[in-house]
C-alpha cells in the first residue's frame, strides 16, 4: 500500500475533477475493479479507499484480495498475518493493489473428542462462501488465498475455483517436529498418549512432558496430515507453484514463497491466467496419484471430489481406488512411517516425489500449473534454477523409487460392499494385505465409543461401529483421532477395525475405514448393524461387508426409523440439512450432488 498523498488545493482539485480522462478505462479497463474505481460516478467508492490510506497509484492498479484465516486459536494460522504480510509486499511490488480481508478458521486438533468438532467441516463451506463473497462484492481482480489449518485449505482453494479469478495458492507452512525421550514427535503421539496413559503403558509424568514439548511452535501439524497433504495436493493440481508447499511456517523460506505468490499474482492477471485454465482431468488425476503415493490424508478425497464439483470435472470417489492400484506408494511420512513435512523440505520437497512419479509415466506432465507453465515445465525450470536436487544427491530413507517402493501399490483403498454400497475410505499405514473378521461393536456417537476404548473394554477381533456422525447426522462428519489414536495407544493397532460414516484425521493410523455411505441417518446399512453382527473387512479385495442376507437388511430397513435432526437451530442444523453424501465430497451446493 502506498502512502497517500498530501491533499492538492483548490485549483488542483477543481482541475482534476474536471478533466474527463482522469476517470477513462485505459488498458486495464476490463478489470472488474474498474466498476468501483473509475469514473466521476465512483468518487464516492474512491473516498472510501482513501480513507484507509490508498492513493492515485493503489486506486490506478489492479485489486488483489488477501484473504486471511489468522488467529490466536491454534499454532497452524497464528503466524500468518505475517505469512500475509509478505504476500501483500509482493503485490505492492509487482504493481498492485493489495486488500487483505479475515475469514474463519476452527482448531481441529483443539476441537477433536468433543462436540465442537462438527464445526470442522462447516467451516471449510463457510471460509469458501466468505472468501466468494467478499471477492465479488468488493469487485476484486484477483486473489492470493492464504491458509493454515486443515479446512482453510480446502475452502480457499474452492472459492478460488467458484470465482475464476486470476489465483495464487499460499500454504502457511507447517509445524517443525517437537523433541520426546530423544525422538522427533507430533500432535499425533499425544493423542496416543491417552490410550497408553489409560491402559497403565505410560505415567502421568510421561505424558506431561510428551504434551510440553510436542509442538514448539507455529505451524500446521507436521506430518503427512490432512493440512499438508492438501499443501503437496495444490502443487500437483497446479494452482500453488512448485516448491512452495514443504517450507516450515517459520523459515524464512516460508516468506520468500509468500512474496513470489503475490508477485506471481500478478503475472496471472497480466496474461488472465485463472483457475479454469488450470484444472482439468489430468491435474485430479495427478492429485490423486501424489496422494496415494506420499501417504496422504483420507480427508483428501472428500476434498478433491468437492473442488472437482465447484471445477466441473467428472471425478468419483472409484478413481482413487483406480489410481492408487496403480501408483505405488514411495514416501514414508506419519503418521504411517517416522519422518514429518520438514524432512521432506530438506531433500527438495514435493518436487521430488512430482519428479519421480513423471518420470515412472504415472503423472500428466502436460497438466497446466499456476505460472503458465505445464507440471513437467516447472520441474525442468526448477532443476535449472537449482532449486531440485539431482536424483544422485538426495539422500532420504524414507523416500523410496518407483521401480523400488515402500508398497506397490498407493495408501488410499475405497471399500464397498454391503455395508457400503457408494463407498467407503482407508488409507493403509500398516499391512497393504490386511485382512480382518470379527463381532461388531455399535455405538450411536463417538463420546460412546471413547468411553468403551478407554474404560479397557475393546477386545481383541472387534470391529468397532461409530454411526451417525456423518455429514448429516453428526452433522459435519466430525474427525476420531481421539478414538483411534485411543486405539492404537492401547495396543490394538493390528487387531482392532473401526468403521464410521464420520471422518478420521489426517494423524489416524491403523485400519479405520471412514466416509460410509450412505451415512446411517438417510437409513444407510451401517444405521442396521447390531451388536455382535459378523463384519469384514478385506482390503485386497476392497470389501467391507456384514454377513447379513439382502431379506434381513431389508427386514431392518423397514424397521429403521430416521433419527430426529440433532440441532433445531443455527448453523449446524443448516448444514445438517443441506450436507451432501460423503462420497460426493459433503458439498452443499446441490447441483454437485449425485442426488
Amino acid at each position: 500500500m502506498s502512502e497517500q498523498q498530501p491533499k492538492s488545493d483548490d485549483d488542483e482539485r477543481r482541475r482534476r475533477r474536471e478533466d474527463t480522462d482522469r476517470f477513462a478505462g485505459g488498458k486495464d479497463e476490463e478489470l472488474r475493479s474498474r466498476e468501483v474505481t473509475e469514473g466521476p460516478d465512483k468518487a464516492p467508492h474512491r473516498a472510501m479507499f482513501r480513507a484507509m490510506g490508498f492513493d492515485d497509484e493503489d486506486l490506478s492498479s489492479p485489486i488483489i484480495g488477501v484473504p486471511n484465516p489468522a488467529a490466536d486459536i491454534t499454532p497452524c494460522n497464528v503466524h500468518l498475518d505475517d505469512v500475509a504480510d509478505a504476500a501483500l509486499d509482493g503485490i505492492d511490488a509487482a504493481g498492485g493493489m493489495p486488500i487483505e480481508f479475515g475469514t474463519i478458521t476452527i482448531s481441529d486438533a483443539i476441537s477433536m473428542g468433543t462436540e465442537g468438532m462438527k464445526a470442522s467441516l462447516i467451516s471449510r463451506e463457510v471460509i469458501a462462501d466468505s472468501v466468494e463473497l467478499v471477492s465479488f462484492g468488493e469487485r476484486m481482480d484477483a486473489l492470493v488465498t492464504v491458509a493454515g489449518c486443515d479446512k482453510n485449505l480446502p475452502g480457499m482453494m474452492m472459492a478460488a475455483i467458484r470465482t475464476d479469478l486470476p489465483s495464487v495458492f499460499l500454504y502457511g507452512g507447517s509445524i517443525m517436529p517437537g523433541q520426546h525421550d530423544g525422538r522427533d514427535v507430533t500432535i499425533v503421539q499425544v493423542f496416543e498418549g491417552v490410550g497408553t496413559y489409560a491402559q497403565g503403558d505410560m505415567d502421568a509424568d510421561e505424558l506431561d512432558d510428551l504434551e510440553r514439548n510436542a509442538c514448539p511452535g507455529a505451524g500446521s501439524c507436521g506430518g503427512m496430515f490432512t493440512a499438508n497433504t492438501m499443501a503437496s495436493l495444490s502443487e500437483a493440481l497446479g494452482l500453488a507453484p512448485l516448491g512452495s508447499a514443504s517450507p516450515p511456517a517459520e523459515d524464512e523460506e516460508r516468506y520468500a514463497v509468500a512474496e513470489r505468490a503475490g508477485e506471481l499474482a500478478m503475472d496471472c492477471i497480466e496474461n488472465d491466467r485463472r483457475p479454469s485454465d488450470i484444472l482439468s482431468r489430468e491435474s485430479f488425476e495427478n492429485a490423486i496419484a501424489v496422494q496415494t503415493a506420499m501417504g496422504g490424508s483420507t480427508n483428501a478425497v472428500l476434498h478433491l471430489l468437492a473442488l472437482a464439483g465447484e471445477a466441473d470435472v467428472d471425478l468419483s470417489i472409484e478413481d482413487f481406488d483406480e489410481i492408487s492400484r496403480r501408483t505405488p506408494k514411495i514416501a514414508d511420512l506419519q503418521p504411517g512411517g517416522s519422518r514429518v513435512m520438514n524432512d521432506l523440505h530438506e531433500v527438495g520437497g514435493v518436487p521430488v516425489v512430482l519428479r519421480r512419479l513423471l518420470e515412472a509415466d504415472l503423472l500428466h506432465g502436460d497438466a497446466m500449473t499456476v505460472t503458465g507453465r505445464t507440471l513437467a515445465e516447472e520441474i525442468a525450470e526448477l532443476e535449472e534454477r537449482g532449486e531440485l536436487p539431482d536424483e544422485s544427491a538426495i539422500e532420504a530413507d524414507f523416500l523410496y523409487t518407483v521401480d523400488d517402493p515402500k508398497e506397490e501399490e498407493g495408501a488410499i483403498k475405497i471399500l464397498d460392499g454391503n455395508l457400503a454400497p457408494d463407498g467407503s475410505v482407508l488409507k493403509v499405514t500398516g499391512d497393504d494385505e490386511f485382512y480382518h473378521e470379527g463381532p461388531a461393536r455399535v455405538f450411536e456417537n463417538e463420546e460412546a465409543a471413547m468411553e468403551y476404548v478407554q474404560s479397557g473394554g475393546i477386545e481383541s477381533g472387534d470391529v468397532i461401529v461409530i454411526r451417525n456422525e456423518g455429514p448429516r447426522g453428526g452433522p459435519g462428519m466430525r474427525e476420531m483421532l481421539g478414538v483411534t489414536a485411543a486405539v492404537v495407544g492401547a495396543g490394538h493397532e493390528d487387531d482392532v477395525a473401526l468403521l464410521t460414516d464420520g471422518r478420521f484425521s489426517g494423524a489416524t493410523r491403523g485400519p479405520m475405514i471412514g466416509h460410509v455411505a450412505p451415512e446411517a441417518a438417510v437409513g444407510g446399512p451401517i444405521g442396521l448393524v447390531e451388536d455382535g453382527d459378523h463384519v469384514t473387512v478385506d482390503i485386497p479385495e476392497r470389501d467391507l461387508t456384514v454377513d447379513l442376507s439382502d431379506e434381513e437388511l431389508e427386514a431392518r430397513r423397514e424397521a429403521w426409523e430416521a433419527p430426529e435432526p440433532p440441532y433445531e437451530g443455527g448453523i449446524l442444523a443448516k448444514y445438517g440439512r443441506d450436507f451432501a453424501s460423503a462420497a460426493d465430497g459433503a458439498v452443499t451446493n446441490p447441483r454437485l450432488t449425485r442426488d
